[in-house]
């Protein structure tokens, strides 16, 4: 049984053993916006983070998947210099917490004459029922002559093998894509490191926030096969 089709409470989380370092790290951010509630014969599932935040049944939902979607595409991500910020926020924050950061980035990126070299993305490293670590990166095409200091960091992205997905949609509806992924895991019988990444080809900062086009990486544990 997938942990999806259980209520969603910590207890019934820890009970499954399929992907154990995948539903510790993703088990908020699923959580985050759910809005089905659990079966009648099922006892109640706690609050979560964000239950306050649950959309309206008019809000609009995600876009459906597009032709050439990638959905589970094997990649080999690449380490490239980054300028980032790192923090940490809360789910019912977490949209605004990371357009915050992306202010900052691209207010660097003009101060210092710097060009970006690829999308913005957010890595999240750490997850728990309330929130989440994570940093707001951007790539840039070569390091800055002055050393960030402050808020502003300098770093490599992730590299490694990993699976992509495409989001269209909300920011908030990304729960649903989530939802999808930690399926199509369990079903390939594939385990997720402790870490995952978005990469935003709208920008989340100017974009409208109801038409977000996001990839999701989900970085993979070495010795396995993926599919694509």
């Amino acid at each position: 049984m997938s942990f999806l089709s259980a209520p969603r409470s910590v207890g019934a989380v820890a009970c499954a053993v399929t992907l154990a370092l995948f539903v510790t790290a993703w088990t908020p951010r699923l959580s985050w916006a759910q809005t089905t509630p659990p079966p009648a014969a099922s006892p109640p599932a706690p609050a979560t983070p964000r239950a306050a935040a649950q959309p309206t049944p008019d809000a609009p939902q995600a876009a459906p998947v597009q032709p050439g979607d990638a959905f589970g595409e094997g990649i080999a991500l690449t380490a490239k210099t980054m300028i980032y910020v790192k923090g940490s926020g809360t789910w019912d924050k977490a949209f605004d917490t990371i357009t915050g950061s992306f202010k900052k980035l691209k207010a660097y990126l003009d101060k210092e004459g710097l060009k970006a070299d690829g999308l913005p993305m957010t890595i999240f490293t750490a997850t728990d029922d309330t929130g989440f670590d994570y940093e707001a990166a951007i790539p840039i095409a070569e390091a800055p002559k002055n050393t960030p200091h402050g808020e502003i960091n300098l770093g490599q992205s992730p590299e490694g093998q990993a699976l992509k997905f495409v989001h269209r949609g909300s920011y908030g509806d990304l729960d649903n894509t989530y939802e999808a992924i930690t399926n199509y895991l369990d079903d390939k019988r594939l385990e997720a490191k402790d870490m995952f990444i978005e990469e935003y080809v709208t920008d989340p900062v100017t974009a409208d926030a109801n038409k977000l086009v996001v990839n999701v990486y989900v970085l993979i544990k070495t010795g396995q096969s993926s599919p694509g």
